[in-house]
Order: C-alpha cells, then structure tokens, then sequence
C-alpha cells in the first residue's frame, strides 16, 4: 500500500514513520510512505500557503494553488488511488473504514491547517473528508497518522499473528476481552485460572464473556450495533442477570 501525505510540516512524521510496527513494515515494502511538502508548492518570494478569508473573520485559509499543485504532482498508481482531507467535518473515522480504506491501492491523505482549506479543494479535489473525532487540533497531521497507524496494520503480513487486527476491540463491535502475561501473580492479583487450565474451549467462552462483560460495563451503546450470536445472547442475559 502507497501512502501520499501532503503537509506544511512534514518533519512531524520523522519519527512516527521509522518506529515500531510501521516502521518494520516500511522496511519490509509491506507499505510505502511519502512525504509531499505543500510548502513547495507555493509561489511568490515569501512561499506563502494561506491568506485572508474573503468576506472577513479570523484566522487565515490555506489558498488553493499550493495543495492543486502537489496533488498534481504526485504519481496515481491506479484508479484505487483516493484523496482524503483530514478535518473535523468529515465522516467519522472507525474500525469499519479502517478496514475499507486498507484495501486501496494508495491513499492520499491532506492535512489542513489554519482555518481550513479553500472550499475549491475540497469540492473539486476531495474523495472524502474524514474525522478523527469531534474536537479541533491545530492540523491535520495528527489526525492523518492516526488514518495510517489503523490502516497500515490491516495491511497483509504487516502484523506477526494471522488473527491479531481479527480480534482487535471494534473488530466485531466489541470491545476486547482482557489480557494477562507473567508473572502468574503480580502484587496479589493472580491470572484468571481459565487461562491456565489448557482446555481451548473453556478459554474461548471465558474471552467472549468478558468482551461482552466489559462492552456491557463501559460501551453499552455498542450492544444495539454488534452481530450477535445466539450464544452471546445467552452470555449476555446471564450476565445482565448477574447485576
């Protein structure tokens, strides 16, 4: 997978693109990261990116001719490629798109700053305006290296275990059972003695109860929207009968 980042500030994704499982990955040629200054782009002695918004009011709008510029720049792999603003107007970002957006060839991901982008980007150039959450950050970068942290590791081959991102919290709109290591007591606190026991199916049920147990206690509000078996029914009940 091949992702385009176009940014003012491409230094922040330094480090966040060499570290730990992305970075492996990039290693690996499992994905494929590229940084677009939009900086560059700009014409005029000062290289200046943003002006006054017309009509008044304050704060400054990122001008159309720098980012229609480096889009224009960049290599479209295929007809899969799709361009992404990160805004606090866009579509909820969730596990569900996480998925979606990882089977794209290539993702072109703009990070907004100031007041925005002028309104001809994001109506003529825009795929998709996408949101990380209903609150306002000084630019997109944040919100785009959540997109690729989520997206990059439903990549194929990017995670070591072929189940890991399948059992992942929202994978089945649940929030994930907990999880224990050694040592086998930790300040009195023993590991759960189902884990322990060696019997698989014993395990399953205790996981898939606890999921349900913790989506119950802390996200009830999932429980409307997940596919539930008929078995977690009958865990549900039980544990709704349990107080």
């Amino acid at each position: 997978m091949r992702l385009d980042i176009l940014t003012l500030f491409p230094d922040m994704f330094s480090s966040f693109i060499k570290e730990s499982i992305l970075g492996r990955a990039i290693k690996r040629g499992l994905v494929d990261i590229r940084l677009t200054d939009i900086r560059s782009f700009a014409r005029g002695p000062h290289r200046q990116t943003d002006d006054r918004p017309y009509g008044g009011g304050d704060g400054m709008v990122m001008k159309p001719g720098p980012i229609y510029r480096a889009l224009a720049s960049l290599e479209r792999i295929s007809e899969g490629s799709l361009v992404i603003l990160l805004t606090p107007q866009g579509q909820p970002f969730n596990q569900a798109m996480a998925w979606e957006l990882s089977r794209m060839d290539q993702l072109i991901l703009i990070c907004g700053r100031y007041e925005g982008v002028d309104e001809r980007i994001r109506t003529g150039y825009v795929d998709r305006e996408v949101s990380i959450g209903d609150y306002i950050l000084s630019g997109g970068e944040l919100g785009a290296m959540v997109v690729i942290d989520a997206v990059s590791r439903l990549v194929p081959g990017v995670l070591g275990g072929e189940t890991s991102n399948l059992e992942d919290t929202f994978q089945d709109g649940l929030l994930e059972y907990p999880h224990y290591t050694r040592p086998r007591v930790f300040n009195g606190v023993e590991v759960p003695s189902v884990l322990l026991s060696g019997d698989h199916e014993k395990i399953r049920l205790w996981r898939r109860a606890e999921s349900l147990r913790r989506t119950l206690n802390r996200r009830p509000d999932l429980l409307g929207k997940a596919e539930l078996l008929k078995e977690d029914k009958a865990l549900l009940a039980k544990l709704k009968s349990e107080g």
